[in-house]
This record gives structure tokens, C-alpha cells and sequence, in this order.
């Protein structure tokens, strides 16, 4: 049977990434740009900025990702890109360049549904995983539970009513003067500190036992502050960040297990920027072993926007023959699946 070989392009937000994908487990290349210190100035993505440099930088990532490989564009078999959901303006440098590109050498064109793409990053890391399981796609846009039925079949058990968890992370380190990327510095100085100092929410939504609230433990973080600062009371960052942390990954985790056990799913993949988090992942591994669930996670290179995961989900649009028109367009809120209620 005949190798397939995927070209992959991500653009949604400010990582410029391109990858080479073979048949939809094995990494012949990986390459990203970030765009961290240049957003870092701004304390968050500056959606205009981010477009620019991704006009800059796409074309070089794309070649380079095909060195990498040591191949040419004539090995490839299609060129998947993710047209949805993100910032408009970065989805769209992606989805022409990719379209230009499929134009001109005559490959075929697959559109990734980014949230899809975090999904197939489990395939990459898991080369045996396939569904059905129980997925957490968890990051700064989305958090989903998402019971994974086929490759191509989603339905959604849980969802966010307000901030993602990523967001939350992202706006309580600017809050404790952490500044951006809020996640990866939360979770580096909560390292430091004690998880239980400060006992903030876990929110529960009446009615919706899976969906997930973030926006009450971020304002009970800033009342916190708030009212420190007015009694001039001492403020360790280390206790705060750790006890925000805490609540916000013991209502990912207990969800997400408890979801396990209602659907008697003996294998959980966990996806997503926030799915890098040194201390969700070992809660995970400390629930999942209590309760007999394998827990599942790529490595944080997979866990966070990069070309791979879509050129992974775009081996599956292929081997199924759909294929994208030169009409395709960005969809910033490009949603996936079927709600379960």
C-alpha cells in the first residue's frame, strides 16, 4: 500500500508551523515559528501583528518543512491547512498560501478544523489509538469534552460557557504580573508554591454536569487581589498561581473522569495547549490509575499549535476524498461535532 504523504500548515494564531506527515502517525518534519516575544510586548496577540508575520515567515517554514523531510513538493499527495476556528486574519494567510500552493502544483486541497487537528495529535503520539475514546481538547480558545465516536464522527459532552481554561490562565498571570504566555508561567512558578493557600471555586453549571465554567475562580482571583491590596496584605504570587491552578485542574480533571465512568470509557486522550501543563497531566495520571483509566497525552511539542496535528487530521480528509475547493475560506468560529443535549 502506497505511503501518503501529508503536507500541513497552521496559521490560527501566532505560531507560522509547517509539517510532513506520513500516513498519519509518523513526523518526517516539524517546523514552527513562534511569535511569543513579539506578543509578549503587547501583554497578548495582537491579531494585526500576528497576520504580518505570518505573511513573512509562511513561505520559509513551508520550505524548510519539506528539507526537512528531504523532500519536494512533488512528494506530496495533499497540502492540508487549518481554516478554522482562530483569528481571521492569521486563518487566512494560512488558507491562501495553502490554496496558492495547491493551485500550482495540482495537489489536493484538505481543510482541518483546528479543534480536529488538536484531536489527531493523540494519533501521532499514540500510533495504536483509535476510536472510540474520551477526549479533553483544553487551550486558550476552547475547552471541550468530546466523545471521539470515528475519525470522523464527534459529539460534544461538555463545553465552556464563558472563558476557555487557557484564557483564564492567560488572565490571571497578567493579573499576579506574570505577563504572556500566562500558562507556562503559572505553571512554572506554582511550582513554588502551596496549591492549597487560597480556596477558590470550582464552578459547577446547574443543569450541564460536563460543561465547564472559568470566568468565577478568574474574578474570585482578582477580588483576592483586590482586597489584599486595600489591606495592605502581603501577596505571594507562587500561593496564588499554584491555588488558581489547583481549581481550575481538579473541575478538568473531575469532569473529565467522572465523564469516563458515567460512558464506562477505559481510555482518555487529553489535547490542547493547556494539555502541556505539568500538573493537570499528573493528576491525571494520579485519577487515571485510582479509577483503572488509561490517560492519554501527546508531548507538549504536540500539545500546542503546531503543523503536525493538522497534517495528521488532513491524512484522514484524504483517504476519505474530501477535498477542499479554491473557494475554501477562514471560519474563525468554525465549530465540531454534534452537542449530546
Amino acid at each position: 500500500m502506497k505511503d501518503i504523504n501529508i503536507l500541513g500548515i497552521e496559521s490560527s494564531c501566532d505560531e507560522t508551523a509547517a509539517s510532513v506527515v506520513r500516513n498519519g502517525r509518523e513526523i518526517l518534519s516539524n517546523v514552527i515559528y513562534s511569535q511569543i516575544d513579539i506578543h509578549t510586548l503587547y501583554g497578548g496577540v495582537v491579531p494585526e501583528i500576528a497576520s504580518r508575520k505570518h505573511i513573512e515567515k509562511v513561505d520559509s517554514v513551508i520550505l524548510k518543512a519539506l528539507k526537512d523531510a528531504d523532500m519536494t513538493i512533488d512528494d506530496i499527495d495533499g497540502i492540508a491547512v487549518t481554516y478554522g476556528p482562530g483569528l481571521v486574519g492569521p486563518l487566512l494567510v494560512g488558507v491562501s498560501t495553502t490554496k496558492a500552493y495547491a493551485f500550482g502544483t495540482n495537489k489536493p486541497l484538505l481543510g482541518v478544523n483546528h479543534i480536529e487537528g488538536h484531536i489527531a495529535a493523540n494519533y501521532i503520539e499514540h500510533k495504536d489509538l483509535e476510536p472510540p475514546f474520551l477526549c479533553l481538547v483544553v487551550s486558550g480558545g476552547h475547552t471541550h469534552l468530546v466523545r471521539v465516536q470515528d475519525y470522523d464522527s464527534y459529539e460534544i459532552l461538555g463545553f465552556t460557557q464563558d472563558d476557555a481554561a487557557g484564557e483564564a490562565f492567560d488572565k490571571v498571570a497578567r493579573a499576579i504580573g506574570l505577563g504572556y504566555p500566562g500558562g507556562p508561567k503559572i505553571d512554572k512558578v506554582a511550582k513554588e508554591g502551596n496549591p492549597h493557600a487560597i480556596e477558590f471555586p470550582r464552578a459547577k453549571v446547574g443543569g450541564s454536569v460536563y460543561d465547564f465554567s472559568f470566568s468565577g475562580v478568574k474574578s474570585a482571583v482578582l477580588n483576592y487581589l483586590n482586597a489584599a491590596n486595600m489591606k495592605g496584605e502581603e501577596i505571594v504570587v507562587a500561593d496564588v498561581a499554584a491555588s488558581f491552578q489547583q481549581a481550575v485542574i481538579d473541575v478538568l480533571v473531575g469532569h473529565t473522569i467522572e465523564c469516563a465512568k458515567e460512558l464506562k470509557e477505559t481510555r482518555i486522550a487529553v489535547a490542547g495547549g493547556v494539555a502541556s501543563n505539568s500538573a493537570l497531566r499528573a493528576l491525571f495520571k494520579e485519577m487515571g490509575e485510582k479509577e483503572g483509566i488509561e490517560i492519554l497525552t501527546p508531548s507538549p511539542i504536540l500539545c500546542t499549535d503546531n503543523a503536525a496535528m493538522i497534517a495528521a487530521r488532513g491524512y484522514y480528509e484524504f483517504i476519505n476524498n474530501r477535498f477542499a475547493g479554491l473557494d475554501l475560506n477562514a471560519v474563525p468560529n468554525l465549530k465540531i461535532g454534534t452537542i449530546a443535549f
